[in-house]
């Protein structure tokens, strides 16, 4: 089986024709553009939360995944990657930004030297495998090794493929092969047919689409770059699912770790923040409006909702009004932590009052019964105003 896919490849890669040039192309956003913009679509509607670029190349690819929220583990797998350069420190590494704003769920970033025709055990069983415009620099000996280590060995639950199509380099000036390094450029049936086997020897389903669409006239070409979804078959994969013993040939040339509301001293730092927010805007409220005397304590004769500043829905609002009011007893000004859960950005950190509770009692002043956040009545800000 192996000699004759060997056979095969070879056939495919020997048999390419190369072709005329004609006229200019300009591809509007450009052509690698589109293909992430494609990959970045997918991960928008797929939410992996594993994904791995083979042949990262300069990281582009990677530094745009990083901003989408689902991703907890982000790979990048070349073989020419070196040192790590100061674009892929600055743009791949957390900002001050990240610290101040937190993910809510972890990201940690690991680029690898290494091929894609080699097997390491720390890339098996991710959600997303994308190879852009990477099967053309194989040759025929590991373009046969390539199904196997990727379908069989990595087997992700999605893969995505593009690879020039070269039905379209007629259109293109100068154009045999588009870069040095191919070793082949498929025209669609080629692609296809290899694409359709491999789906079918692994036990996963192909579509084709594309990217950078022909000039008027010339559709019969087809797409610029063509590409090849294939989405695991769930029910054989299941059945397939054994231990892979740890196997470590990548090297390491970079990793980081963002930060994230998973960690508890970043949780705890945003919703004393939220709660502070939510309660100071309460309080400015309560000190200005009617209060009235209810069993030793001063209560808002209204709702004392926020004015100003709380995007909310009708619902949010109403459940918010409908929540125990704030109150104080002599320069204190209390918060029951019953009324704080209902704002929906306290609410999206902590899930239960008894959670609130449990995480404001380290960080932030308590009534007794632990049922309130306790704050002074008064501030410089609030005096100020007063004055007035």
């Amino acid at each position: 089986m192996e000699e004759t896919t060997r056979e095969w490849c070879n056939s495919m890669v020997d048999n390419c024709e190369e072709v005329p040039t004609k006229e200019v192309i300009e591809f509007r956003p450009p052509l690698y553009k589109q293909r992430y913009f494609f990959v970045k679509n997918l991960v928008q509607q797929h939410k992996p939360k594993k994904v791995a670029d083979l042949g990262f190349g300069d990281a582009t690819l990677i530094w745009m995944l990083k901003y989408h929220h689902c991703i907890e583990h982000l790979v990048g797998v070349d073989t020419y990657a070196g040192s790590t350069s100061q674009w892929e420190i600055s743009n791949l590494s957390p900002s001050v930004g990240d610290y101040l704003v937190p993910r809510d769920l972890d990201l940690t970033i690991t680029l690898y030297r290494g091929s894609a025709v080699q097997k390491d055990s720390r890339l098996v069983g991710f959600d997303l495998m994308t190879c852009i415009e990477l099967i053309e620099h194989l040759d025929s000996e590991d373009l046969a090794k390539f199904p196997e280590v990727v379908f069989g060995y990595y087997s992700p639950r999605i893969i995505i493929i593009s690879t020039p199509n070269s039905e379209f380099n007629p259109l293109f000036p100068a154009s045999t092969f588009r870069h040095l390094d191919h070793k082949f450029e498929w025209n669609r049936m080629q692609f296809q047919t290899w694409a359709s086997d491999v789906a079918n020897l692994y036990n996963y389903s192909v579509e084709f689409t594309g990217v950078g669409s022909p000039p008027a006239g010339a559709e019969h070409v087809g797409y610029c770059t063509q590409i090849g979804v294939f989405q695991k078959n769930e029910a054989k994969a299941t059945e397939s699912c054994i231990s892979t013993p740890e196997e470590h040939v990548y090297e390491t040339v970079f990793t980081t770790a963002y930060p994230s509301l998973q960690e508890k001293k970043n949780l705890l730092l945003v919703l004393s923040a939220e709660v502070l927010r939510a309660s100071n805007s309460m309080r400015l409220r309560f000190i200005v409006d009617p209060k009235k005397k209810v069993n030793g304590r001063l209560v808002p004769e209204d709702s004392c909702v926020p004015r100003y500043g709380l995007i909310v829905t009708d619902a949010q609002r109403a459940q918010i009004e409908s929540s125990p009011k704030p109150y104080c007893v002599g320069k204190k000004f209390y918060v029951p932590l019953e009324r704080l859960i209902t704002f929906p950005k306290v609410n999206r950190l902590v899930d239960s009052v008894e959670r609130l509770r449990s995480l404001l009692s380290e960080a932030l002043k308590l009534n007794r019964d632990q049922s309130a956040l306790q704050v002074d009545l008064h501030d410089h800000y609030s005096r100020t105003m007063l004055s007035y």
